[in-house]
């Protein structure tokens, strides 16, 4: 078995414990927890992802994440992975939460903040580049650069940004 995590109805309601391989490979719900980090000046913290990851792979997003582990609440998980995916420790605050359809699988998706004023020692296996940039910045990078269209669909919800383009950009801006 590889990574346990609570499969979920339309509700988020706990159906029972499954494989998240299984779980992306039938279509079921489960939950992932993912954090908008912001520098002390308001930046948002964007990063592309590595060309050898199978899902993605040289995409860029604003969101930090991964699955919720059986038992685990939604911002205990945004934190672990704050953890995992930049080795810093942080306060999460939870934004908002939806039944993201997903390009590879439903999901829930919690959307979480935080403020993040030490340095990042990025995982490489999660993360081949990132930096802060202002909102105006994040409105350009999404009309030029290839983000996960998952993170597109979260940022059209999230009540503290204006929308983004509806369609995704031809060709990506590598830095």
């Amino acid at each position: 078995m590889g990574e346990l995590v609570e499969r979920v109805d339309e509700q988020d309601r706990v159906l029972g414990v499954v494989d998240r391989e299984e779980a992306i490979r039938n279509g079921r719900p489960h939950r992932i927890a993912t954090t908008v980090c912001r520098d002390p000046r308001g930046r948002v913290l964007v990063h592309r992802r590595p060309e050898h990851v199978s899902r993605f792979p040289g995409h860029y997003d604003w969101l930090i994440g991964g699955g919720v582990e059986v038992g685990e609440s939604y911002e205990a998980a945004a934190a672990r992975e704050l953890t995992e995916e930049l080795g810093v420790r942080a306060r999460v605050r939870f934004v908002f939460k939806f039944l993201c359809h997903g390009a590879i699988s439903p999901y829930w998706l919690g959307v979480h903040e935080a403020v993040v004023s030490e340095p990042l020692t990025p995982d490489p296996s999660e993360i081949a580049w990132h930096s802060w940039i202002g909102e105006a910045e994040l409105g350009e990078a999404l009309r030029t650069w290839l983000f996960v269209p998952d993170g597109v669909q979260a940022l059209r919800r999230h009540p503290g940004f204006s929308s983004p383009p509806a369609t995704p950009p031809p060709t990506p801006l590598r830095r």
